[in-house]
């Protein structure tokens, strides 16, 4: 990064007097990380509304937060362009406006659900929402800036910053991708400004494909004509392409970029291992794909023995989820499988056992939901409360130093798995000595063991 580029950065991060707007309040979310903010939708989200709130809408944010100064902003357009550019916001909304309605899902939503477990933030269920966008086509952008034949690519740059000796956050997409009407840079969400932790004041938003693609705080755009070899391209958000055994370690070069989302449906209603009276029940939930929409969701009660196709909502929108619910009366007291699975107009189907990758992508098998059938439910158990550890001062130096606990707490990583991970962040530029590197590895690895996901 040059100077001018680094200048530009602290003045978006540290503006005096910024209009950016704050994030708005967040009811009841998961909170997988405070610094940086990682925020889930907890279940009820689901069925809230067709288009989730903002204030209910999952957070992903690998730097902090940058404080954007609406009046200093820019947009640049530069590389394999005849005219560059550099738009203020209100250049930006003349050209003309478009307005969508798509599902934002994290490329890792589910991770916490693989086995074995890898490294990550573990996302179960709510790392998406069902968002109306509105802004400009990218492709106007790139016409106005004159993009030349040979480009291959289209790079995204935002005001964060990175935490530490952590990798900028910078992730392309294939050019006739960004050319791709759908594709759009988005100014407003739910028919408001961007909030600050969605992006402001611009953001991308490719329908269908994965939320690293939808890069945030958007101030620079460049069109390539090579690949570009950051990490977050050539490491990062990168998947096999092919099923492979699970906890092999697959080199990233031998990889690909992770791009399109899979078909999904998810359970709302219910909980694993709830109790539930024996009487009329209401299932509940939504489902979503990618380019192609949901078709069909099937319900079954038995453990995929039989299915029963449940009603799908009134909303739709090619690249939105669609709300379904289905009728069911238990027969009797008893322990039932309930399952949901979806199909899209291009005929795919849910699996039924999970494919396992090493960070933890695109997790979409057939969801199942056990739920006791018995004449007298018991309410959910209180957790256990943990016995306390001994803090040892390398913890709160180097781990606390970037990360607020909530994503340390969340891994469910073997002794292995935490001095790998304590390497990785070593290589990032971590102070970690060899003096204290096993004492570190040590408390991880106890205080924050491998279990099994419940």
């Amino acid at each position: 990064m040059n100077a001018s580029r680094l200048s530009r950065r602290h003045l978006f991060q540290f503006a005096a007097g910024s209009l950016a707007l704050h994030a708005a309040p967040k009811r009841g979310m998961i909170v997988r990380s405070s610094r940086a903010e990682d925020f889930e939708m907890p279940l009820e989200g689901f069925l809230e509304s067709y288009i989730t709130p903002v204030d209910r809408f999952f957070v992903r944010s690998h730097h902090y937060l940058p404080t954007v100064d609406a009046a200093a902003w820019r947009l640049g357009v530069t590389g394999k362009v005849g005219t560059p550019l550099t738009l203020t916001m209100e250049e930006l909304k003349k050209l003309p406006r478009v307005e969508m309605v798509s599902v934002l899902e994290c490329a890792g939503n589910g991770r916490g659900l693989f086995e074995p477990s890898m490294a990550g933030l573990q996302w179960i269920y709510g790392s998406v929402g069902n968002g109306r966008w509105a802004g400009v086509r990218l492709a106007d952008v790139l016409k106005k800036a004159g993009a030349q034949p040979g480009a291959i690519e289209v790079l995204f740059d935002g005001a964060d910053v990175p935490v530490g000796t952590q990798p900028e956050f910078q992730r392309g997409i294939p050019f006739n991708k960004a050319m791709d009407p759908n594709t759009i840079l988005a100014y407003e969400m739910n028919g408001e400004a961007l909030t600050k932790d969605h992006g402001f004041p611009l953001r991308v938003v490719v329908p269908g494909w994965a939320g690293d693609c939808w890069v945030k705080w958007i101030t620079r755009i460049e069109v390539r004509d090579t690949e570009f070899d950051g990490f977050f391209m050539k490491t990062g958000y990168r998947h096999p392409g092919k099923p492979v055994a699970p906890g092999l370690a697959v080199d990233p070069a031998q990889m690909k970029p992770v791009t399109t989302l899979q078909i999904k449906s998810i359970i709302a209603s219910h909980i694993d291992g709830q109790d539930i009276a024996i009487a009329p029940t209401k299932l509940r939930g939504v489902a979503w794909s990618h380019e192609s929409p949901v078709s069909i969701v099937e319900v079954s009660t038995d453990g995929g023995r039989t299915w029963r196709q449940a009603r799908l909502g009134k909303d739709s929108a090619r690249f939105g989820w669609r709300q379904w619910e289905y009728d069911w009366t238990p027969a009797q007291a008893a322990y039932y499988n309930v399952m949901a699975r979806a199909r899209n107009v291009a005929g795919e189907n849910q699996p039924f056992a999970q494919e396992w990758n090493p960070s933890g992508y695109g997790h979409n098998v057939i969801q199942t939901v056990h739920l006791n059938a018995t004449a007298a439910p018991k309410p959910p158990a209180a957790p256990a409360a943990e016995a306390a550890m001994e803090v040892p001062a390398a913890f709160k130096q180097t781990c606390l130093g970037c990360h607020g606990e909530e994503a340390i707490a969340q891994q469910r990583l073997n002794r292995t798995q935490w001095e790998r991970e304590v390497e990785k962040m070593q290589r990032w530029g971590a102070r970690v000595t060899p003096e204290n590197k096993d004492s570190l590895v040590d408390y991880l690895s106890k205080r924050y063991p491998h279990r099994p996901r419940k």
